[in-house]
């Protein structure tokens, strides 16, 4: 069965109506995957997107999909060839900081829901055209922040974001105040130091505050 782009925005739309964080992570240690993932479930951010920036991220994407009450999704998927490594390690959705026809015909036909990145009026209008309707807005704060998405909101009222990109608790709500958007990507929820010294209880304080957005 092939998914169409209608079928992955609804899909895309409810993982992002699922809490107004979703925690970006560029996992270096793949021992720290559960325990980080049960922290930020604990903490009330079921949906995870794991980068695929790392060697060790489709090991943490296997582990981490064994998490009860996760949801683990990979980040920086570019190629067919990431989608079908993302979805073989576990992968349940996709986030791409662009989108290509070759990157968005392998996830319909894998059955991945994918988030698409768009920068432009241009490029949703691409990615509305083809029957795209729930994006991911990158890099958020470079192209003009919460400012840039409330204009694009004017033409194209029929789309919906999840921005990501230099976002952390001062401006989020700054985004998450916009009709447009349903939720924000972030990676203030799971600091480096704080993985790295396995300060799990931290971590969940921090995604208790972000699912309070």
């Amino acid at each position: 069965m092939t998914m169409t782009p209608q079928d992955i925005g609804k899909a895309t739309e409810a993982l992002c109506r699922k809490a107004p964080v979703i925690p970006v992570l560029v996992i270096e240690d793949a021992a720290h995957a559960v325990p980080l993932a049960q922290a930020l479930v604990a903490g009330g951010l079921p949906v995870l997107e794991v980068t695929l920036r790392t060697p060790v991220a489709l090991e943490a994407i296997a582990a981490m999909s064994q998490v009860a009450g996760g949801i683990v999704g990979a980040g920086t998927v570019l190629t067919p060839d990431d989608v079908t490594a993302a979805r073989a390690a576990g992968a349940q959705f996709a986030v791409s900081p662009g989108a290509t026809d070759r990157l968005l015909d392998a996830c319909e036909a894998a059955d991945l829901p994918i988030l698409p990145g768009a920068a432009t009026a241009t490029e949703a209008m691409r990615l509305l055209e083809r029957g795209y309707d729930t994006l991911k807005f990158f890099p958020a704060s470079a192209i003009g922040g919460a400012p840039a998405l409330r204009a694009l909101g004017g033409p194209l009222p029929q789309l919906r974001f999840c921005p990501t990109g230099g976002i952390d608790t001062v401006n989020a709500p700054d985004y998450l105040s916009l009709p447009n958007v349903l939720c924000v990507g972030g990676s203030w929820v799971a600091p480096r130091k704080l993985v790295e010294n396995g300060e799990w209880a931290a971590i969940t304080g921090l995604a208790r505050q972000a699912a309070a957005l």
